[in-house]
C-alpha cells in the first residue's frame, strides 16, 4: 500500500478524533493563576470541587449537584447551593497559599466573587482574589503552596501566568485551559508538589517588546478565527479580478463581467479597499479603546452582520460605481467597534494602550493580507473560466444569506441550534490543531 493512500483514512480519522481528546485539567490537580496588570496583581485559585468535599468534609452530595454542573462548559457565578460552604473553602486557600514578595512583604488575598467551572475532567471552585499591599508590581513574588498535598500524595498544583501584557501573555480565557497567544506548556510556570512547596515567581525578564509582539499576534489570531470579517473580506475580494460591463445601477447577470489583464493592478487594487478598511476599523478600534464611543455590542454585531450582506449585494447590483472602497472604509468603522470588544475581553483597558492598538492593528492588518495572498491568486487564474460569473453571483447570494441568518441572531440575540453546531465542533478541531 502506498503512503498516499493511507492519507485519506488518516485525515478522517483525525477529524473525527482529535475533538474529543482530553483538555488540560487532570484529576489530582489544582491551579494558581495569576494576572499581572501594571499596578495590581489577581487571580484564582482552581480546585477541584470533589478535592474540597473531602479535604474539609463538606458532606456534598455531588450526584444532587450534577445538573448545575451539566448547564454548560464555562464559568458561572458560585451557585446558591454552594455559598454556605464558601467561607470553609476560602479560609483553606487563605491558610494553604500565602505570597510575599523581597519588596513589600507579605500580600494578603482579598478575596472577590468566586465562580465555577465546569468541564470534561472535572469541577471546580474558583477563589477569585486579588493581592494586598501592592503599590506597584513586585519584581519577584514568593509563593507558598500546598493545597491537598496533605490529603492526596500525587496531587499537584499548577502555577499558570493567565495574563502579563509585558510577558506577551493576553488575559488567557479558561473554558480549560489554552491561550490566545501561547500554547499550554508556556503558561504554566512551575509545578508544586508534595516534595516542592515553596517557588519564586520571576517577573523581571519580562519587556514591553514581548506585549507588542503579542499583539500583533492577537490581531491576526483574531482575523483568522472571526469568521464575519473573513466573508466581508471575501465580498470585496470576488470581484477584485474582473470589471463589470453594465452601467451603474444595472443587474449584473452572469455575464456581465470581464476579466481584468494585470495581475498587479488587481491585486493593488483590493490592497487599497483593504488599507481603506483598516483605516477605518483602526479609527473606531481606538476611540472605543480609549472610552470615547460605547455602542451596544448587539447592535454593532448586528451591523456587521448587515456590512457583508450589503457587500455581497453590490456585487449582484451596484449601489455606487466601484464602491467597494467606500463600502470597506464605512463599514469598516463599525469592524472596528467589534475589535474593541477584544480588547475589552482581554482586560487591556489603559495598559500600554498605544503599543496594544498598535500592535493589534498591525496584526489585523497582516491576517488580512496573509488571508488574500492566499485567496486572490486563485480567484484571478478563475477569472477567464465561464463559471467566474455564476461564482461571483452565487457566492454573493450565499453570503447574503449567512449574512442574514447573523443579522437575526444577533439582533434579536437568539442562539440558534445549526450556528452552535458548527462553531463547537469547528472550535474544538482548531484548537487540537494549534490554529484557535
Amino acid at each position: 500500500m502506498r503512503i498516499k493512500d493511507l492519507l485519506l483514512p488518516f485525515a478522517v480519522w483525525a477529524f473525527i478524533m482529535l475533538p474529543f481528546q482530553m483538555d488540560a485539567h487532570k484529576p489530582d490537580q489544582s491551579y494558581i493563576y495569576f494576572k499581572v496588570y501594571k499596578n495590581s496583581v489577581e487571580g484564582t485559585v482552581e480546585i477541584d470541587i470533589k478535592d474540597l468535599n473531602e479535604a474539609l468534609n463538606l458532606g456534598l452530595n455531588l450526584d444532587d449537584l450534577q445538573s448545575i454542573f451539566d448547564e454548560g462548559e464555562d464559568k458561572k457565578p458560585l451557585p446558591d447551593v454552594l455559598r454556605p460552604y464558601y467561607p470553609q473553602i476560602e479560609a483553606y486557600v487563605r491558610e494553604h497559599v500565602k505570597i510575599s514578595s523581597p519588596q513589600f512583604g507579605e500580600h494578603p488575598m482579598e478575596f472577590i466573587e468566586p465562580e465555577i467551572l465546569a468541564i470534561e475532567s472535572g469541577n471546580y471552585i474558583h477563589t477569585n482574589y486579588k493581592l494586598g499591599n501592592i503599590s506597584e508590581v513586585p519584581e519577584k513574588m514568593d509563593i507558598k503552596y500546598d493545597v491537598m498535598f496533605d490529603i492526596d500524595p500525587i496531587q499537584t498544583g499548577h502555577v499558570v501566568i493567565a495574563h502579563d501584557w509585558k510577558a506577551g501573555v493576553i488575559n488567557m480565557k479558561k473554558t480549560g485551559l489554552f491561550s490566545e497567544t501561547k500554547d499550554e506548556d508556556e503558561m504554566i510556570v512551575y509545578i508544586f508538589d508534595r516534595k516542592k512547596r515553596d517557588f519564586q515567581l520571576d517577573l523581571t525578564g519580562n519587556s514591553r517588546w514581548q506585549g507588542f509582539v503579542a499583539m500583533v499576534g492577537l490581531g491576526r489570531h483574531h482575523i483568522f478565527i472571526g469568521l464575519d470579517h473573513i466573508l466581508f473580506l471575501v465580498a470585496l475580494l470576488l470581484p477584485a479580478v474582473v470589471r463589470r460591463r453594465r452601467e451603474q445601477g444595472e443587474l449584473a447577470s452572469t455575464a456581465a463581467w470581464e476579466p481584468v489583464d494585470s495581475f498587479k493592478d488587481a491585486f493593488l487594487y483590493i490592497l487599497k479597499i483593504v488599507t481603506l478598511f483598516t483605516i477605518a476599523h483602526s479609527i473606531t478600534l481606538s476611540l472605543a479603546a480609549l472610552g470615547f464611543i460605547n455602542l451596544s455590542s448587539r447592535i454593532v454585531e448586528s451591523i456587521i452582520a448587515v456590512s457583508i450582506a450589503l457587500a455581497a449585494y453590490h456585487n449582484i447590483r451596484p449601489l455606487i460605481n466601484r464602491g467597494e472602497s467606500i463600502i470597506a472604509f464605512v463599514f469598516g468603522l463599525f469592524h472596528g467597534m467589534g475589535f474593541a470588544s477584544v480588547l475589552g475581553e482581554k482586560g487591556l483597558n489603559n495598559e500600554f494602550m498605544t503599543l496594544s492598538l498598535l500592535g493589534f492593528n498591525i496584526g489585523v492588518e497582516f491576517g488580512q493580507i496573509l488571508i488574500i495572498c492566499l485567496i486572490f491568486p486563485i480567484l484571478f487564474l478563475l477569472r477567464k473560466t465561464s463559471f467566474y460569473p455564476k461564482l461571483i453571483f452565487w457566492g454573493s447570494i450565499l453570503l447574503i444569506i449567512i449574512a442574514f441568518y447573523w443579522v437575526f441572531e444577533r439582533l434579536f440575540e437568539i442562539d440558534l441550534p445549526v450556528d452552535d453546531l458548527i462553531y463547537k465542533y469547528w472550535r474544538k478541531v482548531m484548537l487540537k490543531l494549534g490554529i484557535w
